[in-house]
């Protein structure tokens, strides 16, 4: 089951599941690109509407992912958003959307797929960002560095409370998506202006490597983690630094 898979690297990660053979459920809030994605994974595959900040919505789809597929072995939390600004003009809507989307909907939609989970001895894996572990905080990403060290924290307490699960973080540096609507929306809704004021200090701090990820790099690494049961309990995925030349 992957989350957030009708757009970005969550499609991308679904759609490869799918023709990589295992039978996938898609969820997302956005059907009709949910649908098309599905189609690209393969006839099996499930479209499922549903909405990570609404937890009826986040149980209801899986109770259907688990009906359509006989049960769960493995869950994918792509779901993201970075919103970008100042953290002295960020208003409270914005602190509880970062949260809710990013770290309140990986909760619960753990905890409604956990019994199926227990029962499949299963996997679940969550994408995380270099900017809550492996650097300093990033200018202007206040509310998604915060929510997804938030995230970090989830994983760990997830790890503790239920060892027959393995519980994996996924650390992904800089990466593009694919093509089509698997290519990133991360910057939708950003300020331009704001962000070509912060990404020289992001480029200048060594923030940024200056290049980006081959998805299917990642996608390699996410077959590993789910073909390893998860006793991978962290791993890292970021680009080469470009080359001077």
């Amino acid at each position: 089951m992957v989350v957030g898979a009708s757009s970005g690297l969550g499609r991308c990660i679904g759609v490869d599941r799918g023709r990589r053979g295992d039978q996938v459920a898609l969820l997302a809030r956005r059907r009709d690109r949910l649908v098309d994605a599905a189609k690209e994974a393969g006839p099996d595959a499930l479209a499922i509407t549903c909405d990570v900040t609404d937890e009826s919505s986040c149980r209801a789809a899986i109770e259907e992912a688990a009906a359509g597929m006989g049960g769960i072995d493995a869950v994918v939390y792509s779901t993201g958003i970075g919103p970008l600004g100042p953290i002295a003009e960020l208003g409270a809507d914005v602190w509880r959307r970062a949260f809710d989307t990013n770290v309140v909907g990986a909760a619960v939609v753990t905890s409604a797929a956990l019994p199926y989970l227990a029962e499949s001895g299963g996997v679940a894996a969550y994408l995380s960002s270099v900017s809550a572990s492996l650097t300093p905080p990033w200018p202007g990403f206040g509310a998604y560095t915060v929510s997804k060290a938030a995230l970090d924290k989830l994983v760990e307490s997830l790890r503790a409370e239920h060892p027959s699960i393995g519980f994996t973080r996924i650390v992904v540096g800089d990466c593009a998506g694919g093509e089509g609507d698997g290519t990133t929306e991360f910057p939708t809704g950003w300020d331009m202006d704001y962000a070509a004021e912060v990404m020289p200090l992001w480029m200048e701090r060594g923030y940024l490597t200056g290049t980006l990820m081959d998805v299917e790099e990642l996608l390699a690494i996410v077959d590993i983690v789910l073909g390893r049961n998860a006793t991978i309990p962290s791993v890292t995925v970021t680009p080469r630094a470009a080359r001077v030349t």
